[in-house]
């Protein structure tokens, strides 16, 4: 190509390209549901198990899971700006950062699951459960 062609093609393009980025980085916040239900139980977009903690009070706003505890059960984060919607709502969690609850109980991950399907964290140490819609 020569610089010229080169120079006119990236003006062309730099607009789309931009405009992509900007839908990419919106994505959490376009009213996407922050999970999905995959037989019979909540997982995220990738198929990851999402997790209930029996000592999270429901609808108590908070979760109860910190420090080490989120460090063995991430919690499914939320964006920032995160609206609730249908059965979906945003907490802010100790440290500042967004979590997503359904139906007032906060979501985590468990750690040791490794890949899509995993549920190795159901009934662990008897408060941990799959988190069923």
């Amino acid at each position: 190509m020569n610089t010229r062609f080169q120079s006119a093609f990236r003006r062309a393009t730099a607009p789309v390209l931009l405009a992509l980025l900007a839908g990419c980085a919106s994505a959490g916040t376009s009213g996407e549901m922050p999970a999905m239900e995959h037989d019979g139980f909540l997982s995220t977009s990738t198929g990851m198990s999402l997790y209930v903690f029996d000592k999270d009070p429901a609808n108590a706003g908070k979760s109860v899971c910190n420090g080490p505890c989120a460090t063995n059960w991430p919690p499914l984060t939320a964006a920032a700006d995160a609206k609730p919607m249908s059965d979906w709502t945003p907490i802010t969690r100790d440290d500042g950062s967004k979590q997503w609850a359904y139906k007032g109980k906060p979501l985590y991950q468990w750690i040791k699951d490794t890949k899509p399907g995993d549920r190795s964290g159901d009934g662990f140490n008897g408060v941990w459960h799959l988190a069923r819609p």
